[in-house]
């Protein structure tokens, strides 16, 4: 331990550390009677600690910590014996089991980061993912209510609600009520600014009139986050975020859509008219609601990675000992070279998707900017997690054809990787824009 301690001290004595950070991450190498002090959860310590050395030197981003580790065989044991025996039943119906909601509320699984002084799980960012990531291996479907339960709808509260609204609605989120956001329209997808849904001001309250698409958990949901332009002259920076009960009168909850895949999520129309809310229920300020979407996004967005590798993982838990079961020409399927070499590709796709989800999850939790590494996450995550589902059915040959076998409900579910949280394209055209100020072009 000491040897190790010396060699990280002697490492951040180094100036091409100092700069290597400077250009990569943002950050230099503190002297050594400093200490590190970033925006995380929990308390670094200074360079000096032996028990501490992790908080020097960033660490490998898909080794995790025994806390990390129990977690995700908790997650793993809950998903397999109160979700996977609903699987079926909940896709054919299109609904989620209300008791299964019930259950993910006791056992803390919708209020992973609220603090623990709401009644919440108080756990990180990265130990939300591990959750979203176990339970999409079972049900994508579910994987999604919870993760826009947790990465947007409670992240979003948590960061912008002031004192009285975290106390009655973050208690709310972490121990029985299901959040929903509510950005897109039907003329407002990939635009996601251009809302037509209207906030009037009406003094004491404002009134909301028009309708939003595409509205994940809408369902269950008992409270939703309403974007509404409040002074459409102003553009974006007139879109304002409400907090409103299901049970407004001015709220009606319209057609539930018929999906390809994640069937058991629910995903609804909404309309407001005259809809009131008071104005103490207005989210962050008046003129704010654009920048709680984008942070809020972009935290959801790794979220979604996690439900992709989740998806991919699930896959090859199942294709993978029959490659190993069934045999043809006297052989087993998974000792063809042909059959080798496809399987090891989609597994070093699948762990470059995990590292690019897990990095950006711990980059968030400590405090760093994720708008790149969001869209890297999300992006490569949904096209290596639609391939592997794609493959694992070519593998399994007819068995992966049948609905028997639960290839082809992977196959549904993982579609939508490449839609909601933004297309593709847009994870493609934020990187871009960032690349462009990486170097200097972003002004022309």
């Amino acid at each position: 331990m000491n040897k190790l301690l010396r060699s990280c001290r002697r490492l951040l004595s180094y100036a091409s550390v100092a700069a290597h950070s400077r250009s990569n991450f943002g950050l230099c190498a503190p002297p050594s009677n400093e200490k590190l002090s970033l925006s995380f959860r929990r308390t670094f310590a200074s360079v000096e600690s032996s028990d501490n050395l992790n908080n020097v030197l960033p660490g490998p981003c898909l080794v995790f910590s025994e806390d990390e580790n129990m977690l995700r065989d908790t997650v793993r044991k809950f998903a397999q014996s109160s979700i996977a025996p609903k699987v079926k039943d909940m896709d054919e119906k299109a609904e989620t089991d209300k008791e299964l909601v019930n259950q993910l509320f006791a056992n803390g699984l919708m209020g992973l980061e609220v603090p623990v002084e709401y009644g919440g799980s108080g756990l990180t960012f990265t130990e939300a993912c591990i959750v979203i990531e176990e339970i999409a291996k079972v049900d994508p479907a579910v994987s999604v209510l919870v993760d826009v339960h947790n990465t947007v709808v409670n992240t979003a509260i948590r960061k912008w609600a002031n004192p009285d609204q975290k106390k009655k609605w973050l208690t709310a989120l972490a121990t029985d009520t299901v959040g929903s956001f509510c950005l897109s329209e039907a003329g407002s997808g990939s635009d996601a600014f251009a809302l037509k849904t209207r906030a009037s001001d009406k003094g004491d309250h404002f009134v909301i009139d028009g309708g939003k698409l595409w509205i994940s958990n809408a369902m269950e949901a008992g409270l939703f986050i309403v974007f509404a332009n409040a002074n459409p002259e102003k553009g974006h920076k007139g879109i304002t975020a409400f907090i409103i009960d299901s049970k407004n009168p001015g709220l009606t909850i319209a057609k539930k859509e018929d999906k390809l895949g994640i069937r058991a999520s629910s995903t609804c129309e909404l309309v407001f008219q005259n809809a009131k809310v008071p104005k103490e229920d207005i989210l962050g300020e008046v003129g704010t609601g654009y920048k709680i979407a984008i942070e809020s996004l972009n935290e959801g967005r790794i979220g979604i990675g996690a439900q992709m590798i989740g998806i991919a993982q699930g896959c090859f838990d199942l294709i993978f000992p029959y490659l190993h079961e069934r045999k043809q020409f006297g052989s087993r399927i998974g000792d063809f070279q042909g059959v080798q070499f496809q399987y090891a590709k989609a597994r070093v796709e699948l762990e470059a998707a995990r590292a690019l989800v897990y990095n950006a999850a711990r980059m968030n939790d400590a405090g760093l900017p994720i708008r790149k590494e969001a869209a890297f996450a999300k992006y490569y995550s949904a096209q290596v997690a639609e391939r592997i589902a794609s493959k694992s059915i070519d593998w399994a040959g007819g068995m992966g054809f049948v609905k028997e076998f639960g290839l082809e409900k992977y196959y549904r579910d993982v579609k939508i990787g490449h839609i909601y949280e933004g297309t593709d394209n847009i994870q493609l055209q934020t990187i871009a824009k960032e690349m462009q100020k990486e170097y200097g072009f972003d002004k022309k």
